[in-house]
């Protein structure tokens, strides 16, 4: 491992060889679904690489040596959000709508357990790590090498990211704060064993990731930024070191700020796109009323809004809630968003009980408590950004939990004890076993001899 944890890209790649197919293509998924070259060149539209992919380590996994059914009871809420989305889809207002979004949370829900079952070694973890971060160290250079050839400048619609999730300013900023955390924890983490180029390379990762989520004029994630700031400094427990470079960077941040997203945020609560928002949030909660055990339906929002406010379409058509949990609120009801809200609880929980288990357990991967505080912090940007945006059945959250869930099973896993410690431990028993045995035998002997 220690190898790993240097970077070293033979390194890795070494140890990539070793793994089994079914981890590689689910490594592929991975890459395909962040760098998404088929909708980058569309030349190559017509290839499904990454169904493929998907199909192929489904088929492979049960020859995989390392498949684990790993047993979480988030898999039974994930389960059971699935099953609220299906329902309320079947008795939606428009049924057609929610069918024609169907995959676009079962798609994720596919992926999660074949994350949690397919990585489920700390060497599988780290590589699969990595490629995340590299994934989107891609998405934050990017982001940050576009603001700075605008001389750090305000344009309204912030920065596009590459099509697919990604594109909208809003989300791209999202992605930045699931990325940032964890690329700051483990450049934190690697700082004994990498060099002094490569530890920076991954802590440039966090730093333009940041740089993105200020030049996307995304003022909800900007929020997230702030509070997720905090968070780091509470949980390195306010050493000056950590205060310091934390300080450095929100001066530098707002130092480099565009005036007019300062301006922007003067005029939060009465601008056009703050009263947009307030009477979608209105709207929705008022459907949520209305329909309280499974909502107005799957993906029903927009449809039902226009059907219902027609004289209050701000851009001509009707749009999503900006708000996670009003969208899963109108999505599948009370039902839904009470499953929602386990799954959000889980995901810092877990992230928690990995502290505690690392704390006792000398066995533990090294990396393991540092990637647990970056997920841990990733959520909480998903959770304050999603206030302001809808990005429920997104990527964010889901590959957030799979990551968290893989990592307490193993954690867990390496509690157990090896083979070898078990033969081990057999044997002694059953040594004591034989020598108590031979002591009565003895004393037996003992008594019968003193009897003559």
């Amino acid at each position: 491992m220690e190898k790993l944890y240097t970077l070293n890209p033979r390194a890795l790649w070494a140890q990539v060889k070793k793994e089994h197919f079914s981890f590689w293509m689910v490594c592929v998924y991975l890459i395909l679904q962040y760098f998404d070259p088929l909708r980058i060149y569309h030349r190559l539209a017509f290839l499904p690489l990454d169904k493929v992919a998907f199909g192929l380590a489904v088929l492979a996994l049960p020859m995989d040596p390392c498949r684990r059914w790993v047993r979480d009871s988030t898999n039974v809420w994930i389960t059971l959000f699935w099953i609220v989305l299906i329902l309320a889809s079947a008795f939606a207002t428009y049924p057609l709508i929610s069918w024609s979004h169907w995959f676009d949370f079962f798609g994720w829900y596919l992926i999660y357990f074949l994350i949690i079952n397919s990585v489920t070694t700390s060497e599988r973890y780290f590589i699969f790590l990595v490629i995340f971060l590299l994934a989107n160290f891609k998405l934050s250079f990017f982001g940050a090498r576009t603001w700075v050839s605008r001389g750090f400048g305000f344009v309204k619609w912030g920065i596009i990211g590459p099509p697919g999730p990604f594109q909208n300013s809003a989300d791209l900023s999202t992605e930045m704060l699931m990325f940032a955390p964890i690329a700051l924890e483990l450049a934190i983490f690697v700082r004994p064993y990498a060099k002094g180029v490569t530890r920076w390379f991954v802590m440039l990762g966090a730093v333009t990731g940041a740089m993105t989520v200020l030049g996307a004029s995304s003022r909800g994630a900007q929020v997230a930024l702030a509070a997720q700031s905090a968070w780091v400094a509470i949980q390195h427990k306010l050493r000056l070191k950590v205060l310091i470079a934390i300080a450095l960077i929100v001066g530098l941040g707002y130092a480099l700020l565009p005036a007019g997203e300062i301006a922007r945020f003067r005029t939060a609560g009465d601008d056009k796109t703050s009263l947009q928002r307030f009477d979608y949030w209105r709207a929705g909660l008022k459907m949520i009323e209305n329909h309280p055990v499974l909502g107005v339906g799957y993906f029903n929002f927009a449809p039902v809004y226009a059907s219902h406010a027609s004289d209050k379409l701000w851009h001509g058509i009707a749009q999503l809630p900006h708000n996670i949990f009003i969208q899963v609120g109108t999505d599948a009801g009370l039902l839904g968003l009470g499953i929602f809200l386990i799954l959000i609880y889980r995901n810092f929980k877990i992230s928690r009980e990995i502290l505690r288990m690392c704390g006792r357990n000398s066995n533990a991967p090294p990396f393991a408590p540092s990637v647990a505080r970056g997920l841990a912090v990733a959520a909480c940007g998903f959770v304050i950004a999603g206030q302001f945006n809808t990005v429920s059945y997104y990527p964010f959250l889901w590959i957030n939990l799979a990551l968290t869930v893989s990592l307490a099973n193993i954690v867990r896993k390496s509690e157990e004890p090896s083979a070898s410690a078990v033969r081990e431990r057999r044997r002694r028993r059953d040594l004591r076993g034989l020598t108590a045995r031979a002591r009565s035998s003895a004393d037996d002997l003992q008594v019968t001899r003193n009897s003559r």
